[in-house]
């Protein structure tokens, strides 16, 4: 019966008119420029979805990346806040920002994720617009030993390529270098080289505000050793998301953003919409002015 359900989704999605997949060669579209973030908490307080992409559109922002659910997502929804999204949707297109699905599995469940995935590729606007991309955020732990995990990635991972063909853009959001590289880490050993088969950018999550670096120095060092290790170990282009914005000063959000780009980083973010202030949005914006 699971077969089935699989197999019903891999059809649902080839059936469905997939969006454009527009690729740069700087990497894909959707993923550079400076972006804005916003998750399944986001939405009980969420403003007027227009007002708020009016705002991200005014500060430049170039892709809304927007969560559609996690696996704490009750079972029976596919995606959270459904009008809203489209209403999000819309907005953003009308304006030329691209806009990111996102979600979290915790690949204890791979058909939910799979179907969840499944919803947010396939998911139109009552008009016929759908997200740019699908990034599949990557950071859950629930699966043990780490063989396990990594094989659980492999298989949703090939899943999803499968499903959605080898010309549409798909992201991974991975956590930052030390948390992949070190014994007690969140993802020692972390199959960067295999992945990259099954994706085409890569979205490092170079949290410096997890105890990784304090000062703008050492951020900055932090922030473009990321880029380059991401870079190194997948041959992909990099979208660096920095960390939780409100536990970073003004200037360590600015050499945040200075070291993606001087790492060669396609995009970036900060973590997360709702948190930005006057200096986040000016870190974001030098990002796009001193590319060339």
């Amino acid at each position: 019966m699971e077969a089935i359900r699989l197999a019903a989704i891999l059809v649902t999605l080839a059936l469905a008119p997939a969006p454009p997949a527009p690729v740069a060669p700087s990497g894909p579209v959707a993923y550079s420029g400076t972006g804005a973030w916003i998750d399944r908490y986001d939405f009980a307080t969420l403003d007027d979805p227009e007002l708020v992409v009016a705002d991200m559109a005014s500060h430049g922002v170039r892709t809304l990346y927007l969560g559609t659910g996690s696996w704490r997502t009750p079972r029976t929804i596919d995606i959270e806040a459904p009008r809203p999204t489209e209403r999000l949707i819309r907005a953003a297109h009308a304006r030329g920002m691209k806009v990111v699905a996102w979600y979290v599995p915790d690949f204890k469940h791979l058909r939910l994720d799979m179907r969840r995935v499944g919803a947010a590729v396939a998911f139109r606007t009552r008009d016929g617009q759908a997200f740019d991309s699908f990034a599949l955020d990557i950071e859950a732990t629930a699966v043990n030993p780490l063989s396990r995990r990594n094989a659980a990635l492999m298989r949703l991972s090939r899943w999803i390529r499968m499903a959605v063909g080898p010309h549409y853009p798909l992201g991974a959001i991975v956590p930052d270098q030390l948390s992949t590289t070190r014994a007690g880490g969140l993802w020692p050993g972390f199959p960067y080289a295999r992945a990259a088969k099954d994706y085409d950018v890569f979205l490092a999550m170079a949290y410096s505000t997890l105890n990784r670096a304090h000062g703008p120095g050492r951020v900055y060092a932090y922030t473009a050793a990321n880029v380059r290790f991401v870079r190194h170990a997948t041959h992909r282009p990099v979208h660096l998301i920095a960390g939780v914005t409100d536990a970073m000063t003004p200037a360590e959000q600015a050499v945040a953003t200075r070291a993606a780009r001087d790492a060669g980083a396609i995009g970036t973010s900060l973590y997360k919409y709702k948190l930005y202030d006057t200096g986040s949005w000016a870190a974001l914006s030098a990002f796009d002015a001193g590319r060339p």
